[in-house]
């Protein structure tokens, strides 16, 4: 089987799958981890759960892994440019040809599993796939972001050294509920006995997941009561800031843009010093890593003329805390948006952060099997409802062209919207910008 083959393979189960409401879900992925020799519990794991910052805080729980020595798996989803990226070891995404050959290998796992409830779904079978590579290469230890919610995600078979949930927001409110409480009701399901949890959750819904964690025996860590923070003197684009907890005091440099990491790498801390002895890194393997950190498609900057923002923020959470750090970081600076959302969200809700902001807007679509994007007219309609002027341009590098042209040199231009949006305008700008300013 070539990469080719399996990407398409995969591609073709999109569809292919029973509601993520089924409560019988979770046994059609133990039945496919059983078949395939429960990769999942070969090495200690961390899940990462939240509606905001989930992937960044696993990227840095994974580095400070890495950098205290421990060869280190780590899954996140969705991917900004290929499937591979669900499986990284050491920050290395696995060789498309290793894909491609495992995905082989686990075929007779598939059919026997789909012989027995369903066919696994795309979600399940490239995580299955992530924790069979990981045992195969025998990692120390893996990072694994939880997909969906919680309780019935495939992630949720995992026994972890440590669970964290970042926060909890209003987002797949069709699969989880639409009230805080009952989205937090749900990712509380990833606590377990004896397992701490760590949580950034604040008010009614770090009220939800402290009683969940009293139910199921597991002790709660509020990073609200573990950890204080105190900026320092920063260099331009990145942030120098101080979290002290009950046992040290980490001085870091991230490397990285917007404030809200700041409250994901305390949540990080407080969830390594839960590790135990010898899996914990020690303080200066977390200050390093995080000094090193690389998060594609996190408020990613390319400075320019105009410069530019790559940014997945595809919720409200995610969508606040985007216009909050580019007030922070681009200050008395205009903005030039190239948007796109899934039609699966609440687009008024994910707009408004932005719409506050000195900025111009527009709006275009994505192509990718099974999912579809929100009609670009219907998002203009939606700022121009705002008394903002906006475009709908349906070609996204076109669009991104046009805002380029028409952007002044001062300007900051933002692609954010979906991961697939900001994924493939990202790859183009890769290709056909930097690479070609190196040459």
């Amino acid at each position: 089987m070539t990469y080719a083959e399996a990407s398409n393979y995969l591609l073709g189960t999109i569809n292919e799958t029973v509601s993520r409401r089924n409560p019988y879900r979770l046994e059609r992925m133990r039945t496919f981890l059983r078949h395939l020799g429960d990769p999942h519990l070969a090495y200690p794991t961390l899940h990462v759960g939240g509606t905001s910052g989930k992937g960044s805080t696993a990227t840095m729980l994974a580095a400070a892994l890495t950098g205290s020595g421990k060869r280190t798996g780590l899954h996140t989803k969705p991917h900004l440019s290929s499937m591979t990226e669900r499986a990284r070891i050491d920050g290395t995404a696995i060789p498309e040809d290793v894909f491609a050959g495992l995905l082989e290998e686990m075929l007779p796992a598939i059919e026997r599993t789909t012989r027995e409830h369903e066919r696994p779904s795309y979600y399940e079978t490239l995580l299955a796939l992530a924790f069979t590579y990981f045992a195969r290469e025998r990692v120390e230890a893996a990072v694994i972001e939880v997909g969906v919610g919680g309780q019935l995600d495939g992630t949720n078979l995992i026994a972890p050294e440590v669970s964290v949930i970042t926060n909890v927001g209003l987002d797949h409110t069709e699969i989880l509920g639409d009230t805080v409480d009952l989205i937090a009701r749900d990712k509380a399901g990833i606590a377990k006995r004896g397992v701490p949890l760590v949580s950034d959750a604040v008010g009614a819904a770090r009220d939800v997941i402290e009683r969940a964690c009293e139910r199921a025996s597991a002790p709660f860590f509020a990073v609200a009561d573990e950890t204080a923070i105190e900026q320092l003197p920063s260099e331009p684009y990145g942030q120098s800031f101080a979290v002290t907890t009950r046992d040290a005091t980490y001085e870091l440099a991230l490397p990285v843009l917007g404030r809200f990491q700041q409250r994901n790498a305390a949540t990080a801390i407080v969830a390594l010093e839960r590790l135990r002895p010898g899996l914990r890194p020690a303080p200066a393997d977390v200050v390093r890593s995080f000094s090193q950190l690389v998060l594609p498609g996190r408020m990613e900057f390319f400075p320019g003329f105009p410069s530019i923002v790559f940014d997945v923020a595809h919720n409200p959470d995610k969508a606040a805390s985007l216009a909050a750090a580019l007030r922070e970081t681009f200050a008395d600076r205009r903005f030039a948006f190239v948007v796109a959302i899934s039609e699966t969200k609440d687009a008024a809700a994910v707009l408004r952060p932005w719409l506050e902001l000195p900025a111009t807007f527009v709006f275009t679509t994505f192509e990718t099997p099974g999912r579809s994007a929100e009609r670009p007219q219907r998002l203009a309609n939606i700022a121009e409802a705002h008394g903002v002027s906006a475009r709908a341009i349906s070609d996204p590098i076109e669009a991104l062209s046009v805002v380029r042209r028409q952007a002044e040199s001062s300007h900051v231009v933002v692609v954010t919207g979906s991961t697939f949006h900001a994924g493939v305008l990202r790859d183009w700008w890769l290709k056909n910008v930097v690479e070609r300013s190196r040459n």
